[in-house]
């Protein structure tokens, strides 16, 4: 579905992603992990269009990325859930979600993704019509999740979405992560919680100061001594 392919991004003179390669299958859930500032965030910026790119491709379902806004990748069916949230706090949870829907016209259409929403975040139908900010770190992240999903998304980019949470509720969006996976949505995880992003993914990239180092599946870079020395505290 998706497959980046020798990707450069520079920040000024800061050269932040060198010659990054990853693909992502249909059905997928795959996990890109690092220390901070390897380039996470910077990998998911420039597939979903807020970023330039100085070199490589970038194609989802065979479609070049790269001369494709913003805002039509979303219509391509990917969807961004940005790192820290971002919701649009001073509006109402509902209000928020219609904000993720911008690009469909239908109203009914619309009602049903609202539902859709609400099937998978029971929580955030008994606060419809709360301010987005006053709700919970780990309510707002289920909100900017099912925001990203009002777009009917083929694949979603999620970028640390356990940040600044309580373990209970890291487990819970986890948990919610993998219910949207087997929902049969693609996913391309972010994660500085390798734990967790290892033990719910196919497939995982280790991503240092802008390279990609290793790559394999899920369950054998969890236990690669390596990994569990630099990312799993072992």
């Amino acid at each position: 579905m998706l497959k980046v392919n020798n990707l450069n991004v520079n920040y000024g003179a800061v050269h932040a992603l060198k010659n990054v390669s990853l693909e992502v299958n249909d059905g997928e859930l795959v996990t890109l992990i690092g220390a901070n500032g390897a380039g996470k965030t910077t990998t998911l910026h420039a597939i979903s269009g807020l970023l330039g790119v100085a070199s490589g491709s970038i194609e989802l379902d065979g479609t070049d990325l790269r001369k494709t806004p913003a805002g039509r990748i979303i219509r391509r069916g990917l969807a961004h859930v940005p790192e820290g949230r971002h919701v649009f706090s001073e509006m109402t949870v509902l209000e928020n979600l219609y904000m993720g829907a911008y690009s469909i016209k239908d109203k009914s259409r619309i009602d049903e993704n609202v539902e859709m929403v609400y099937g998978h975040f029971p929580r955030l139908r008994e606060r419809s019509s709360q301010l987005a900010g006053t709700l919970s770190g780990g309510e707002q992240q289920m909100l900017a999740t099912g925001r990203a999903l009002m777009t009917n998304p083929t694949m979603l980019l999620m970028d640390e979405p356990s940040m600044g949470l309580s373990p209970i509720l890291v487990g819970e969006i986890f948990s919610i992560i993998t219910q949207l996976h087997k929902a049969g949505i693609t996913i391309l995880l972010v994660e500085q919680n390798a734990k967790m992003a290892l033990g719910v993914a196919d497939r995982a990239y280790v991503l240092e100061t802008g390279t990609i180092k290793m790559s394999g599946p899920a369950d054998e870079l969890a236990n690669d001594e390596r990994i569990k020395k630099a990312y799993l505290g072992a």
